[in-house]
């Protein structure tokens, strides 16, 4: 793996697991899954096996260098490159990548969202290397697609152009309606987008420098000064002038060399309160709930997150949610889950951000 960096977006606020995750301490540098490590630690240790510690490199928030820091003992201030504002994941990328070829100009990326749960990690791992392998003797712009298990709307979707096992990408969907998403599995050419990139640095700058050459252009314009003791006053010039926008529709959608490698090793994204009940052990009422200190009746199918050490009694409740932290109590049935950014803004409103 040498020339070969993992590549891990750590910047995202978290918003739709308000109340647990919050704009100072967001739900990568939370154990979301109780497992006694945050989902940040589970991700640097799944790509462990495959890089040496000085591989890695962390691009977030400026006000974040310290949790990744704090949750990435092993890392070194330098390897965390810190954004001042947030602008989703084109700008993070490129960032990343001319970060890269100024410091190896033969530098492959393997980029992963820090926040996502894998089960069979050694199986993505097997895929994460033939990428590798497909992008060191082509121009390609590799990502990963989970077979689908269910008509899931919250996921982006990518249609393969052939049985390979590595496919030219035929096409990208955000986030169908329920309708066109079950279309999509009856179809069996469509895969969840898992957010996983692997590429030569230099081929994603020749990609923005083609179909986004804004972003490109304000990046090569700093280049000279990223490592410098200049680099924090030129990127807060270029994210000032930097539109957010997703790599996904600023590279992907309009590139003719993208191809995709499809894997099945227990994926999921971890994004909702929803899809975390998905994915959580459950007692025989369906409920997933705290093991200790959470006592329910007539209760079921309900997600239940508690401060550790709080009683909390719970009557009565059919498919809700139910989220306690020191300072926001929040109860919603499930199914009004699409409402939380309605219930952010009118929090915001009314007590300013501390509670957000």
């Amino acid at each position: 793996m040498e020339n070969t960096y993992c590549v891990i977006m750590a910047g995202g606020i978290g918003s739709r697991f308000w109340p647990e995750s919050r704009a100072d301490r967001p739900k990568q540098f939370l154990d979301i899954l109780g497992t006694g490590k945050s989902l940040i630690r589970h991700t640097f240790e799944r790509f462990r096996p495959m890089f040496r510690d000085e591989q890695f490199r962390v691009v977030t928030q400026r006000r974040y260098q310290q949790l990744v820091l704090d949750h990435l003992p092993e890392l070194k201030a330098e390897q965390v490159l810190c954004e001042p504002i947030g602008r989703n994941t084109a700008p993070c990328i490129a960032y990343a990548a001319y970060a890269l070829c100024k410091e190896n100009p033969e530098a492959r990326m393997v980029i992963t969202p820090s926040d996502h749960l894998v089960l069979q990690e050694e199986a993505l791992r097997a895929v994460i290397a033939e990428c590798i392998d497909f992008t060191h003797e082509r121009e390609a712009l590799m990502t990963v697609g989970i077979r689908p298990t269910r008509a899931e709307t919250g996921y982006g979707y990518i249609q393969i152009s052939d049985d390979e096992r590595i496919s030219k990408v035929k096409s990208f969907t955000e986030k169908p309606n329920l309708e066109l998403a079950q279309t999509f599995i009856q179809c069996g050419e469509f895969f969840w987008n898992s957010g996983i990139f692997v590429w030569k640095a230099r081929d994603i700058i020749t990609a923005l420098e083609r179909h986004q050459p804004e972003i490109a252009s304000l990046f090569h314009t700093i280049g000279h000064l990223i490592g410098t003791p200049d680099e924090a006053a030129a990127l807060e010039r270029v994210y000032s002038e930097c539109r957010g926008i997703s790599i996904d529709y600023a590279v992907m959608e309009k590139a003719d060399n993208a191809y995709v490698r499809c894997g099945d090793f227990g994926w999921s994204d971890i994004g909702t309160w929803g899809s975390l009940y998905q994915q959580a052990r459950k007692d025989r009422y369906a409920n997933a709930k705290p093991q200790e200190g959470c006592y329910t009746y007539d209760t079921r199918s309900c997600i239940i997150s508690l401060p550790k050490g709080k009683v909390a009694v719970i009557d009565g409740l059919k498919e809700y949610i139910v989220v306690d932290t020191e300072d926001v109590l929040m109860i919603c049935p499930r199914s009004s889950e699409q409402h939380l950014r309605k219930y952010i803004d009118e929090v915001k409103y009314n007590t300013g951000d501390k509670h957000i």
